[in-house]
């Protein structure tokens, strides 16, 4: 069986640029999976690489059972597929993007996963959501509101911070996915 690592942070805390270089690090030797989401928003080139369903592809996905969890989130729907389940049992280390939200929904599905924080402070979040121009002053402002508002506690619970370069970042993830993947080959 392998491990659920559940990936966390604000929006803009740059949990997409982190998974991404730590994929490229990565070879066929590294049973580690990175999960894509399902998204109910128009697919936009950059960041997050999400496959794009309208409402109506969401809940019908979701009343057939093809979601292993799902949450809303800045009023979209955020689905990761179950897909992850099939991974895991065959032994896959699977990283997925998930929502600090719904974190407990997911601690009582996977009781043994693992979750990383990806924290960066509210300076530098603000610096990088106005950078990807993506939010309005307003959207930007409730953002960085809600990354305040929410405590992440788990109890297999690890901090990356990204303050600094992205490869400082990456290096502190790849690291958190070496260690747990290395009592498995022991």
């Amino acid at each position: 069986m392998g491990q659920l690592i559940y990936l966390v942070g604000a929006s803009g805390s740059g949990k997409d640029s982190v998974m991404d270089a730590v994929k490229n690090r990565l070879n066929s030797n590294f049973p580690v999976v990175f999960a894509h989401r399902y998204i109910t928003k128009p697919f936009a080139l950059g960041g997050e690489n999400y496959v794009s369903l309208t409402e109506a592809e969401f809940e019908m996905r979701q009343q057939a059972g093809l979601f292993a969890m799902s949450w809303q989130s800045h009023g979209y729907s955020y689905g990761l597929g179950v897909e992850i389940n099939f991974w895991l049992e065959k032994g896959f280390f699977v990283v997925v993007n998930g929502s600090r939200e719904y974190l407990p929904f997911a601690s009582k599905l996977y009781r043994d996963m693992l979750v990383c924080l990806i924290k960066v402070s509210k300076e530098k979040l603000h610096e990088r959501l106005l950078g990807r121009g993506r939010e309005t002053p307003e959207e930007i402002y409730k953002r960085l509101e809600r990354a305040e508002s929410f405590q992440v506690m788990h109890p297999n619970l690890k901090i990356i911070n990204n303050d600094g370069s992205l490869e400082e970042s990456a290096n502190q993830f790849f690291n958190i996915v070496l260690d747990v993947f290395q009592p498995s080959i022991l």
